[in-house]
């Protein structure tokens, strides 16, 4: 019995510890930043956050990837890797690189695209 009310317990601290874990990574964007990235790339260019333009909506994008365990991963990778980016006519063009200062800044392109995915 002890070793039953033990597990149980582990187990409830154990979610409350994962869930803190998750809310805190999602509070941790920093929205102004990722906007003054996306608007020195030229990203809302193509990109609106509910609008479609030449690219995708950024909520589009959003709901694509929810609840998908590689959507950071494959996100980061489609903007900076220059991959081919299909348009609403049917042309493709390679994805602009983005850019940050210092150069390749991962916690600034981990920041767009958490920025991103959470719209």
């Amino acid at each position: 019995m002890h070793q039953t009310f033990l597990s149980r317990t582990l187990t409830s601290l154990a979610a409350v510890a994962l869930s803190g874990l998750l809310a805190g990574a999602h509070a941790e964007v920093d929205a102004e930043a990722a906007k003054a990235l996306a608007r020195q790339n030229n990203c809302l260019k193509c990109h609106a956050i509910d609008k479609d333009k030449d690219g995708p909506a950024y909520n589009k994008v959003a709901e694509k990837y929810k609840g998908k365990a590689n959507a950071e991963t494959r996100l980061i990778e489609h903007i900076m890797s220059g991959e081919k980016a299909k348009f609403p006519d049917g042309h493709e063009e390679e994805h602009k690189i983005v850019k940050t200062s210092p150069p390749k800044d991962m916690a600034q392109i981990k920041n767009l695209v958490q920025w991103i995915l959470a719209q």
